[in-house]
Parts: structure tokens; sequence; C-alpha cells
């Protein structure tokens, strides 16, 4: 069953769906009426992404497995949209990895890793898109930063240097791209529970909640919200925009 018509007939792909923040927009959007190609690297690693779904809504989720580092397959995923749709309205940039190092341990190679996949990635996935957006002259692009790529932290000196590069990237693609009618913007979470703090012991965890504001950890779904928000018609003059979603954190 629906929950609302918001993304009624929307056409959308979504990167990294297979677990947390990815997977609960995957399953927002659904929900709310989008068609949604949604992206895994692994094989199979979307049918629990499925099952959750009403049976009416299954087909709504249409599984696209590729790595998006290979800049061939995510043309032909653009390429199939097209053929399928002729239209892309919504490309969500989830997919991404961290890795924290202390400076005097960050290498060339975690640097490159890291740079591959949270913002050579999403820099090829944003200018395919692009490509349908514009012709159909309207579209929205939402790329997940970090809470770390605006404010910092220590130890994630490199994790945080992709997700400022994402900031950058959002902003200056929203003034390029403002005159096609497609809009621009980042999602920054904080701490939000996802398997990510699976390790973390009790007392850790005591320690990180007592810097939220609100008390608690967020929620996958605080993040699809706005995700929802953004990828709707309700912020259609809304552009080049960084908005947090961490609760009142001190970092």
């Amino acid at each position: 069953m629906l929950t609302s018509n918001l993304l009624a007939e929307k056409v959308v792909l979504i990167t990294g769906c297979n677990r947390g923040i990815g997977k609960e927009i995957a399953k927002t959007f659904v929900m709310n009426g989008a068609i949604v190609y949604a992206n895994a690297r692994k094989d199979g690693s979307l049918e629990e992404l499925t099952g959750e779904l009403p049976d009416s809504l299954k087909t709504n989720i249409i599984p696209v497995y590729f790595d998006v580092n290979d800049v061939d397959l995510v043309k032909q995923v653009i390429v199939r949209i097209n053929k399928d749709h002729k239209r892309l309205d919504c490309l969500v940039n989830n997919a991404g990895i961290m890795k924290d190092a202390l400076i005097g341990m960050v290498t060339r190679k975690l640097m490159l890793e890291l740079f591959e996949t949270n913002v050579f990635a999403v820099m090829d996935l944003m200018q395919y898109a692009v490509k349908l957006m514009s012709k159909q002259g309207a579209g929205s692009i939402i790329n997940i930063s970090s809470i770390v790529g605006t404010r910092g932290n220590a130890g994630q000196i490199a994790y945080s240097a992709t997700k400022g590069a994402i900031v950058s990237m959002t902003k200056t693609a929203s003034k390029e791209l403002a005159k096609m009618n497609i809009r621009v913007n980042a999602i920054a979470p904080g701490v939000i529970q996802t398997d990510l703090l699976a390790d973390i012991d009790k007392h850790k965890m005591d320690q990180i909640i007592c810097k939220i504001g609100m008390g608690r950890i967020g929620k996958t779904s605080d993040v699809a919200n706005l995700a929802l928000f953004l990828a709707s018609d309700l912020s259609e003059y809304i552009t080049g925009q960084i908005i947090s979603v961490e609760g009142s954190i001190l970092m």
C-alpha cells in the first residue's frame, strides 16, 4: 500500500541500496509512488529489500547490480533507464565506503580507494544522469555527504576529505544545472543507526548519545524522509543546499 503519491510515476536511481541508509531511501521512495532502480554490487543482495515491500509494490523495485566505479556499467544502466522510461527524475548518490586513519597513517592507496568510490563515482553518475535530465528539463540529484564533511572529525581526515568534496561538488553543480531546472542538494547525516555501529559497545554508545542534543542516535528513516522531500516537487525551488541530519550533535 502506498504511503502517499509524492513521487508518483517518478523514475529514480539509487546507489548502495542493500543496507542502511540506501535501503531505507529505496523503500521510502517506492512506498511514495516511485519506480526505483536500486543498485548494489553483489548479485542477490537486494532480495531482502524487495521482500520488505508490499506485494503490490515489489515490481516498483528494479535491481541493478554493478560497481559504481565501473564507468561502462554506469553508462549501461543509464541507457537502460532511458530505453525503459525515456526519463530519470532523481538520482541518489548513496554508495560509499568509510575507512579511518590518523594523520601519519594515511596512505596514497587508501586515499585513492576512498576517492574512487566516494567522489569519482559520484561525478560519473551525475554526468550521465544529467544527460537524461537535461533533455526533460527537470531533475533532482541528491548526494549523501556526512557531517564530517562539513565539520571534520579526528581520525577521519581521508574520509572527511571525500565527503567535503561532495559538498563542493554539490554547490558547484547546482549553479551549473539550475538553468536546466535540475536541482542538486546534499544530505549530511550525523550518527545514524546502521550496521556500522554494530561493534560499538554500550559505554562508547552512551558517550556518543551524550553529545547529541536530541538524546538519541539518528534513524535511517530520518535521512530517508529528507531525501523524499528533496526528490519531490515540494522542494522544487531548493538547490545547492547541504542539509544536516544530526540531532544537534557536538563534535
